[in-house]
């Protein structure tokens, strides 16, 4: 195991690459070195025919140099630490604070791998690892990096249980102020638990708890240990959070199984027949004129 020292000051037990599997990783990033350096000098050599021996030499070695400087370089840089042969065998390079490797130190790697690996078949590489407690070559020590198993820097996040003596508690607990970044904060520490030394496990987990405590109450019961604490109030908040979830997907799921109202039909009620219109009454005769004159609305006895 390896402790490395992050810039927080937190220590994490993380394995080192062994022996073989750097020797495998090594195998693959070489073949595939040296076959595009063929390449590259067949190219030139080909493309070169009416120039200069001398000149097309310098081209060659110079692409050759390129490769392999270039080939850990930018591999190492733009994939956080890992070339094909590393990728293969689940190997990481990291810096020696567990930050990811950055070009500087990458640059630094492919140029003494020359030393390492090309000048003297590996055994630079080979004595220098032997001898260092770290296992580190040549290019670790002088770009200050260090060589580990990928699957320890993998943030494994498992499902929090709740501890059973705090369900009654955690049940009756108030948690809206919880910020999100104090338990963003708190899953880090959960998730990389087994990682930590017991020292940093204690020291964390007794300031996280403090923190928490001042946005939770009640507090829990006395004698509660910190990890059981913490993991409560996460996996409580976590049952709150997928219970709202559950809800708003069904009232979503009760909204979409509701027929849509037909038109004309206002709050989704069939539209009623309008009653029929009363049949209109018939005319009446206008009373006889007296004397086929005016009407003065007066009518004449007989």
């Amino acid at each position: 195991m390896s402790d490395l020292v992050t810039g927080e000051a937190v220590v994490l037990d993380l394995p080192s690459a062994g022996f073989a599997s750097r020797a495998v990783a090594l195998f693959i990033d070489v073949v595939v070195q040296a076959g595009l350096a063929l390449l590259a000098v067949v190219a030139v050599t080909s493309l070169g025919s009416g120039v200069d021996p001398a000149t097309t030499a310098a081209v060659s070695v110079l692409l050759t140099l390129l490769i392999l400087v270039g080939y850990p370089t930018l591999f190492e840089t733009l994939s956080r630490g890992r070339s094909l042969g590393k990728l293969a065998l689940g190997l990481r390079v990291v810096g020696d604070d567990g930050g990811p490797v950055r070009f500087r130190q990458a640059l630094v790697r492919g140029l003494a791998g020359i030393v390492d690996f090309w000048l003297l078949a590996g055994a630079v590489a080979l004595v220098v690892s032997l001898v260092n407690s770290r296992g580190k070559r040549l290019g670790d020590i002088l770009a200050g990096t260090h060589v580990v198993q990928a699957r320890g820097l993998r943030r494994r996040e498992v499902r929090l249980e709740m501890p059973a003596e705090l369900r009654g508690w955690a049940a009756t607990a108030e948690l809206a102020m919880l910020s999100d970044d104090l338990a963003v904060t708190v899953r880090n520490y959960l998730d990389r638990y087994a990682q930590f030394t017991d020292e940093t496990r204690a020291s964390m987990g007794a300031r996280l708890a403090s923190a928490v405590g001042g946005q939770v109450s009640p507090p829990p019961p006395p004698g509660t240990p910190p990890p059981a604490y913490l993991a409560a109030v996460l996996a409580e908040r976590q049952a709150r959070a997928e219970r709202r979830a559950a809800e708003r997907a069904a009232s979503a799921a009760r909204t979409a199984n509701t027929p849509a109202p037909r038109p004309g039909a206002p709050g989704g009620f069939p539209a009623q027949a309008a009653p029929p219109a009363a049949p209109a009454a018939p005319p009446r005769d206008a009373p006889p004129d007296g004397g086929g004159g005016r009407g003065t609305g007066f009518v004449a006895p007989d």
